[in-house]
């Protein structure tokens, strides 16, 4: 599926930096001069091995750190905190032991006023396109890592933000559920359509995933390195020669390792 030919930009990050303070005085450069576009409805990647500042890039953009340099926007407005139009998933499930799949994915729902009927047909709605209908009344702990994670996701959707961030959603599964994941990711993707930021060290799943992916280099502070345009053809095959040809690509002009 081809990029729109002038698509709007949803998310435009200008020349950030960002360094950290330690134990008072050290300062950590963790970020220098990144700038990035995402557009209007994109899956963007940000590939990179770890401590290559990705992750603290996703963050600025959800709003949980401010740049030391530089500025982000959304929708041409600058973010200064956080805000329901910005759903962040992290690796870790942060689920709420004590309710059930259907209690914690209209969540967001309940704390923004809606009421129960409403809030509980949105919850119903993203349940059944992560594929957990069924299990509306199972807590965290009767669930598998994989499905957990789909909670995670539906809680965002439930939100209705206009943009998702994923910081490695799934860097804590094993390598056959991590592929499925992979797959619901893109098939919700493709159902919803929203403008998605996508954070990943794992090449595959970059390629699987993402409509252009950015790549940083592998040492702060994090700059970006390349930005590759995936013009593929979804669902994607990770044995397709075009796949497997712009994989070497980005491994060789690149620090990542598989």
């Amino acid at each position: 599926m081809a990029t729109p030919t002038n698509p709007a930009i949803k998310i435009a990050c200008d020349h950030v930096s960002k360094t950290f303070i330690q134990k008072g005085k050290q300062e950590v450069p963790v970020l220098e001069d990144v700038s990035v576009d995402v557009r209007e409805n994109e899956f963007l990647v940000i590939l990179g091995p770890g401590q290559c500042g990705k992750s603290t890039l996703l963050r600025i953009i959800a709003g949980l750190e401010t740049p030391s340099e530089g500025t982000v926007t959304l929708n041409g407005k600058a973010v200064t905190g956080p805000g329901p139009d910005r759903g962040l998933v992290f690796q870790g499930y942060m689920l709420f032991p004590w309710k059930t799949v259907l209690g914690n994915v209209e969540m967001g729902p309940r704390l923004r006023g809606i009421g129960p009927e409403e809030r509980r047909a949105t919850a119903q709605k993203y349940i059944e396109l992560v594929g957990l209908k069924g299990f509306e009344n199972h807590y965290p702990h009767q669930l598998s890592g994989g499905m957990k994670q789909r909670v995670g996701i539906a809680r965002v959707y439930a939100n209705s933000p206009e943009v998702m961030l994923l910081d490695e959603p799934f860097g804590q599964l094993d390598a056959q559920t991590r592929i499925f994941m992979e797959q619901e990711t893109s098939r919700i993707w493709q159902a919803e359509r929203r403008t998605v930021l996508f954070v990943t060290n794992n090449i595959d799943e970059a390629l699987y995933l993402g409509d252009r992916i950015v790549t940083m280099e592998g040492k702060l502070p994090g700059h970006v390195s390349k930005v590759y345009d995936v013009t593929l053809p979804r669902p994607r095959e990770f044995t397709d020669m075009d796949f497997l040809n712009l994989r070497q690509e980005i491994i060789d002009a690149s620090q990542l390792t598989l």
